[in-house]
């Protein structure tokens, strides 16, 4: 199958042709760069045959290079102008029958996908990156690996380690699932419109066995809320709240293994997991940290 990649002025004919303007609201930043988009393929490693989940194609300059390397790909695209012209777009640049299937759907809803894909690969509105992330390694198992390029802040916190000051809810959340690695750097050039921030690109391998049951995972990600949510606070203070009290935490953190005088930033997954092993259910439902919603 041989397919032809979008160009910059193939692409903003195909915009006005829809009446699409890129959004702020959507983060809408198409890439117009051919290299650009086998990077990312190449950088998650796409053989031919395998099945890929890409979130977000847009106009489909990434949906076309990972059809390109030979595999196949579910899309799912918000828009609905864009999912109804995808298909056509993909024909008329060589795709074969049946390697693309589009699902029209809120990214952040969606519970079911065709074809159980193994890989995701899609570019990312940082407003939205990480709870798409974390909603799709929750909810589809399947998902092995992965290589998705968004705004630089957000990929260095998706990577970060203990002890780092960018470290934080998202990093231990998306490190239940397994390790994450950046994977490379993509100018603001290659974007049309060309975005006012930088961009990397950040991939995860998944553990080959989960790390541990859902509800240890539910538990395990109020505790972490918990803590960033006062981050500038030992771990027996910052758990009070969920724990009854500050000497209850420090019992719980000890039996855990955690120095109560510890703070979040110290802590890897595994610490995190251990506390709520041993830990009593926590007295209240913790709101979610802003750290994970937002860059």
């Amino acid at each position: 199958m041989t397919v032809s990649l979008l160009g910059a002025t193939e692409i903003r004919r195909l915009a006005a042709e829809l009446d699409v303007t890129p959004t702020k609201k959507l983060g809408q930043n198409f890439v117009v760069d051919a290299n650009t988009v086998r990077k990312i393929v190449h950088a998650a490693g796409v053989q031919p045959g395998e099945r890929v989940v890409e979130i977000g194609p847009g106009l489909g300059s990434l949906t076309l290079a990972i059809l390109e390397a030979g595999a196949s790909v579910t899309a799912v695209e918000i828009d609905h102008r864009l999912a109804e012209r995808l298909p056509q777009t993909a024909a008329e640049r060589g795709v074969a029958d049946g390697a693309l299937t589009v699902v029209d759907a809120d990214a952040m809803q969606i519970s079911e996908l065709p074809g159980d894909p193994t890989i995701l690969v899609a570019n990312l509105p940082y407003n939205v990156s990480v709870p798409v992330l974390l909603h799709f390694l929750e909810t589809f198992p399947t998902l092995q690996r992965g290589v998705v390029m968004v705004q630089a802040e957000v990929a260095e916190r998706l990577a970060a380690k203990p002890g780092s000051k960018i470290y934080g809810t998202p990093s231990v959340k998306a490190a239940w699932y397994g390790p994450w690695q950046l994977r490379g750097t993509v100018s603001r050039q290659v974007f049309w419109p060309v975005p006012n921030v930088d961009s990397l690109l950040v991939g995860f391998v998944r553990d080959a066995e989960p790390r541990g049951s859902e509800d240890e995972r539910r538990r395990t990600f109020q505790i972490v809320d918990a803590a960033f949510n006062q981050r500038r606070k030992m771990l027996r203070q910052a758990l009070s709240s969920i724990f009854g009290g500050s000497a209850a935490a420090s019992a719980v953190l000890e039996s855990a293994g955690v120095a109560p005088t510890a703070r979040g930033e110290d802590l890897t997954v595994d610490d995190y997991h251990r506390i709520a092993l041993v830990a009593p259910a926590p007295a209240s439902p913790v709101s979610p940290d802003a750290d994970t919603l937002a860059p």
